[in-house]
């Protein structure tokens, strides 16, 4: 039976993450009048882009309207897997297949290459290759997975291969699924102390960083553009805008293109060896096929379970998605029915059209952002990207992920997503109707 939230009167509204992570604290620091390159957002994007940057020896000045580590960067669920929406047929019928096979390739590279910065710079982050188990409930997902698992072996050289029913127990403690997938070059990690060291690296270079200070607007000039912030104005040769879920007014035209989505995470108690023995026997990440997607795995050092899935709300911060957390947990691992919890937290991801991260560029402002909720390799790559773009670097800097234009406006949105209570309603009965199979089996 589910222990009501009222009474789990210790569960912390702030991130798991926080209990064993510091942010550095960064002076406050005048703003210089010009500068090479203004950056606006302080998370993965943006640190990577101005690090980058700043070693190869522009003048950047990073501007977040918070504290840095406040946002999604230090609120995700640590799942390093760089994973697209679209399926390949579907990147082909919107792109083409040349840059769908450049997009599905450029997440390994992009995955590798977080490897290597952690590695050389020598970034405790708590970071083990678990592979990843995806699930599937029916007979057609498992189908999916096997050919999913197929090309990713044929046309990437990934290590991945089905699994049959079963086989499941051996990944997962669950009788949900009656197949799925194994992939071997997805991990996790402490995505606070991956930040944390990030906000070390750019501070020990010229870059000037300047947190909670919030840039109110911008327009282009001769030259470059003028930025606007709350302490004053700043002129730039480039405006690189890093801002994803928590993009607000500051540019309307962005802001009319990416709909901020609050995905949600709870922990549990600490369950003992033998429980996470039974129910997560290989600690790897998790995810599974259903419409509203749910991601779960051990925490790093292996004594808890973290659950997350979107949201669903878009005011307050009420008590009814991390019930109904707790209820999908219980349906994973009915064991689990009634276990308490520590922490239930929520952040901000950014969905569009394309539903693919992507840069994108207007005049003198370059865009890096739109992560559709796999941010921690995607964000990290496109601000290096980006910064490599702005040092016209024309090898380094291309990526599929960069072409223009940009992503469409979403019609009758202006910054407030009215419509996500809608778009759940219509994925949770399409999920209902696969539980429904699954019960029937």
């Amino acid at each position: 039976m589910l222990m009501p939230l009222s009474a789990q009167t210790s569960v912390q509204s702030t991130p798991y993450w926080w209990d064993d992570c510091d942010f550095p604290s960064l002076p406050v620091r005048p703003l210089s009048p010009t500068c090479d390159v203004v950056i606006v957002g302080g998370g993965y994007t943006g640190l990577s882009a101005a690090i980058e940057l700043a070693r190869a020896g522009r003048h950047v000045q990073l501007f977040d309207r918070q504290a840095l580590g406040a946002a999604a960067s230090s609120r995700n669920g640590g799942m390093a897997s760089g994973s697209i929406r679209p399926s390949r047929r579907e990147l082909i019928k919107r792109f083409g297949e040349e840059r769908a096979d450049g997009i599905l390739l450029e997440g390994k590279t992009a995955r590798e290459d977080l490897w290597r910065f952690m590695e050389e710079e020598k970034l405790d982050c708590d970071f083990f290759l678990s592979g990843l188990f995806d699930g599937a409930m029916t007979l057609e997902e498992t189908g999916d997975l096997r050919r999913y698992a197929d090309l990713l072996h044929r046309k990437l050289d990934i290590e991945a291969f089905a699994v049959d029913k079963g086989d499941v127990r051996k990944y997962i403690g669950t009788d949900l699924y009656v197949g799925g997938l194994v992939r071997k070059d997805i991990g996790g990690l402490q995505p606070a102390k991956l930040l944390a060291g990030m906000i070390r690296i750019a501070a020990s270079t010229d870059a000037e960083i300047h947190e909670n200070t919030a840039v109110l607007g911008s327009i282009d000039e001769a030259g470059g553009v003028r930025v606007r912030t709350e302490r004053g104005e700043v002129f730039a040769k480039t405006l690189l805008v890093c801002t994803d879920g928590y993009t607000d007014g500051f540019d309307p035209w962005l802001r009319r293109r990416l709909v901020p989505v609050r995905s949600r995470i709870i922990a549990t108690e600490p369950l003992g060896k033998s429980v996470m023995d039974r129910l997560m026997p290989a600690r790897m990440m998790h995810g599974d096929q259903r419409k509203l997607s749910y991601y779960y795995r051990p925490s790093p050092d292996g004594s808890r379970i973290l659950f997350g899935g979107r949201d669903g709300t878009t005011e307050g911060d009420p008590s009814a998605p991390t019930v109904h957390l707790q209820a999908e947990l219980a349906r994973l691992f009915p064991e689990l029915a009634g276990v308490g919890l520590t922490h239930s937290w929520f952040g901000y991801v950014a969905m569009h059209r394309d539903m693919i991260p992507r840069i994108f560029t207007t005049g003198n402002t370059i865009y890096a952002t739109g992560y559709c909720g796999s941010g921690v390799v995607w964000a990290r790559w496109l601000g290096k990207k980006a910064a490599l773009k702005v040092l016209d670097d024309r090898e380094q800097a291309r990526s599929a992920f960069d072409f223009d234009p940009a992503p469409k406006a979403v019609p009758f949105y202006s910054g407030r997503p009215w419509f996500i209570p809608i778009v759940y309603s219509m994925y949770e009965r399409h999920d209902k109707k696969t539980l429904r199979r699954v019960k029937q089996r």
